[in-house]
C-alpha cells in the first residue's frame, strides 16, 4: 500500500527550504511587531503625552488662583501628585514599547544608557565599552542589538546573582559583535532553560532567531570560574555595486 503524500518523508533539501521559509516568516513577524510597538509608543507620546502635559500646566495655573483654603490646597496637591504619577507611567510604557533613543540619538547612545541605568537601578557595577563613533550598521541591526541587550540584562537581573556586568561592542568592516559578560552563578537553571529550544522559554531563543534572520549568531558560554558570556555577531550586508 502506498504512503499518503502528506506522510512521505521530507528530503534534506525540503527541510532546508522549510527552515528558510520559517526563518523568513519569523523575521517578517518581528519586523511587523517592531513597527507596531514603535507606532503605539509614538501615539502615547504625541496624544496622551501632550494631553498630560497640558493638564499639568492647567493644574499649575489653577493652583495659583485657589483661595488660601488648606483643604483645597491639599486636594490640589494630591491631584498634582497623581497626575505626575500618570505622566511617569506613560513615559515608562513608551520606553517599554520602544526606546526612542535608538531613533533620535543612535544605537550607540541607546546601548550605553541602557547599561548605565541598569547598573544604577540594580546597584551593581555595569561597564560598557563602545566604538567612539556611531555604529555603521543598518537600523535592523541596531534594533536587534538593543533588544538582545535588554533580554541579556533581564536574565542577569533575574537569575545570575552577579555583581559585575561588562558589555563590549566591536564594529568592524564586515560585522558587528556584542559581548555581554557577568560574574554570576553560571549557565544553569533558568538561564539555560531560557536558551534551550525544548524548554518552552522564549527570551534568548527569540534573540537567537532574530540574529539568525540577519545572518548572524547568538551563543552562550560559561566562564572558567563564574559567569556567563553572551556573544552576538551580526554580519553587515554587502554594499550595493
Amino acid at each position: 500500500m502506498s504512503v499518503p503524500a502528506s506522510q512521505e518523508p521530507h528530503t534534506p533539501q525540503q527541510d532546508a527550504l522549510r527552515s528558510a521559509d520559517l526563518s523568513e516568516l519569523l523575521g517578517h513577524v518581528h519586523t511587523c511587531w517592531d513597527n507596531e510597538r514603535r507606532s503605539l509608543s509614538r501615539q502615547l507620546h504625541d496624544s496622551l503625552g501632550s494631553s498630560l502635559t497640558a493638564l499639568t500646566m492647567h493644574l499649575g495655573l489653577l493652583m495659583q488662583k485657589l483661595p488660601p483654603d488648606q483643604a483645597l490646597q491639599d486636594r490640589a496637591g494630591h491631584m498634582k501628585k497623581l497626575l505626575n504619577q500618570i505622566v511617569e507611567t506613560n513615559r515608562q510604557m513608551q520606553l517599554k514599547l520602544w526606546n526612542d533613543k535608538l531613533e533620535f540619538l543612535g544605537v550607540r547612545v541607546a546601548l550605553d544608557e541602557l547599561v548605565t541605568q541598569f547598573g544604577e537601578q540594580r546597584g551593581i557595577t555595569a561597564r560598557c565599552s563602545l566604538p567612539e563613533d556611531e555604529l555603521d550598521c543598518p537600523r535592523s541591526h541596531g534594533i536587534v542589538l538593543l533588544h538582545t541587550l535588554e533580554e541579556a540584562l533581564r536574565n542577569i537581573d533575574s537569575h545570575a546573582q552577579a555583581t559585575e556586568v561588562d558589555v563590549i561592542v566591536d564594529d568592524n568592516e564586515d560585522e558587528v559583535m556584542m559581548t555581554v559578560k557577568d560574574n554570576g552563578v553560571g549557565l544553569s537553571g533558568p538561564v539555560a532553560a531560557d536558551y534551550n529550544p525544548s524548554a518552552g522559554k522564549f527570551g534568548l531563543r527569540m534573540a537567537r532567531e532574530r540574529a539568525a534572520y540577519l545572518g548572524g549568531t547568538l551563543t552562550l558560554s560559561t566562564g572558567a570560574e563564574r559567569g556567563v558570556t553572551l556573544t552576538m555577531i551580526l554580519p553587515k550586508p554587502a554594499a550595493a555595486v
